[in-house]
């Protein structure tokens, strides 16, 4: 099996991507999907300890607890600490589950995958893209979103650039999703005919 980490800033389109993936029959962890699970199980104790008052009716209110962290590197430390090996713990799950299952291509869906370190155990990456004015317009379209919590998102995420030096291959989405759904066929097509060489990366069960 070939563990391939999915990333990309903040409306690159890597959701969309993640998505596309699964189409072609790749299995896909979500590692959002998995936060937001946590919020409303596992996590929610140890969550409102460190910062009381963001549980609303048994589950975290991610606005609320967002006001308390976003712009406070301790405080995003601190939630962290307590959210990541959490995340962690499922994503070796899905692994395991993949394999059992036979599965040819398993997708970590990670949008910090670089921050935390993530990618040493991945046999590729692939790096979601987009041009600066096409990010700025889909991120500042979102309910909620405004100018200040953008910069201080895109203040935590490694600069687009770097990510894509990193990459061994790439999606942009710049011009339209049925292009990028061409790329992602492609690339899995390469990973197929590679997959010797991919082995080589990291590790393949």
């Amino acid at each position: 099996m070939i563990v391939v980490g999915l990333t990309g800033s903040i409306g690159m389109g890597k959701t969309t991507a993640a998505a596309m993936f699964r189409e072609f029959g790749a299995g896909v962890f979500d590692a959002d999907h998995c936060v937001h699970e946590l919020y409303s199980g596992d996590a929610v104790a140890a969550v409102e300890k460190a910062f009381p008052g963001v549980c609303c009716e048994g589950r975290i209110n991610r606005d609320w607890l967002g006001a308390r962290v976003l712009a406070d590197s301790r405080a995003m430390a601190r939630l962290e600490a307590i959210v990541h090996p959490m995340v962690a713990e499922r994503r070796r799950a899905f692994i395991g589950n993949m394999r059992a299952a036979a599965v040819r291509i398993a997708v970590l869906d990670a949008p910090l995958l670089f921050e935390t370190r993530a990618e040493y155990d991945l046999n590729a990456i692939v790096v979601v893209t987009a041009g600066a004015a096409v990010q700025r317009q889909r991120v500042l379209s979102r309910e909620g979103m405004d100018e200040s919590k953008f910069a201080a998102i895109i203040g935590r995420q490694m600069p687009d650039a770097e990510k894509r030096r990193r990459a061994h291959f790439i999606v942009q989405t710049s011009n339209g999703f049925e292009a990028a759904r061409r790329q992602i066929r492609t690339i899995i097509s390469a990973m197929a005919s590679c997959e010797s060489s991919l082995k080589n990366i990291g590790f393949v069960g």
